[in-house]
């Protein structure tokens, strides 16, 4: 077995032992300057290429929640934080949020926040309200219907970001709900109970 030996710049040396192997093979070493990559852990973000996922956060809501204001406020648990690794960085953000309403009579509305920002929400239209998404139907909320988005946000920063989720009555009349059915919550096999999700994903 033959082996090449580069001696160290000041002392110890550095062997390279060719594997038992039949035949020829030959490796062929890239024509820019780099390092030799030993574990997944001495790979920084800055060098892995455009579209690769640097990390990822999420946070599930299993519990209930009721608004009854068309003041925006927290959805309790449906908040996550994360730190970009670069200002270059966009971030993938996936809400799935399931909302009721009672008595046909209050209209759900929901939006993204970057912190206290409202982001992925609608254009400003006289007195109507700004969403990132929104859910009624005429008639009576036995269920809770899907109402979420995917956003891809550029904040450029490399300060610590929270991403949440916000609620409102848009009536400013009746209850509202997160989980839940809005109008009738009997103790039945019937009604149900969901989860809802928000999942955050920093791309380089």
């Amino acid at each position: 077995m033959s082996s090449v030996v580069i001696a160290g710049d000041t002392s110890g040396s550095v062997t390279l032992t060719a594997p038992s192997v039949a035949g020829t093979t030959t490796l062929t070493l890239p024509s820019t300057s780099g390092n030799v990559l030993t574990s997944a852990s001495s790979l920084t973000s800055s060098q892995l290429p455009t579209g690769s996922v640097l990390q990822v956060v999420s946070a599930t809501k299993t519990d209930t929640a009721s608004f009854s204001s068309s003041t925006f406020a927290d959805v309790t648990g449906l908040s996550v934080s994360i730190t970009p690794r670069s200002t270059s960085s966009k971030f993938l953000i996936i809400v799935n949020v399931y909302g009721g309403w009672n008595n046909a009579v209050s209209k759900i509305g929901g939006r993204l926040m970057r912190d206290s920002t409202a982001i992925c929400i609608g254009d400003a239209a006289g007195s109507r309200t700004r969403v990132s998404s929104s859910a009624y139907w005429a008639t009576d909320s036995y269920g809770a219907v899907s109402m979420g988005v995917n956003y891809l946000d550029s904040p450029a920063t490399t300060s610590a970001i929270t991403y949440k989720w916000q609620a409102n009555s848009m009536d400013n009349a009746g209850s509202v709900t997160i989980n839940k059915a809005g109008n009738s919550d009997a103790d039945s096999g019937s009604t149900p109970r969901q989860a809802s999700t928000i999942t955050v994903m920093e791309i380089a």
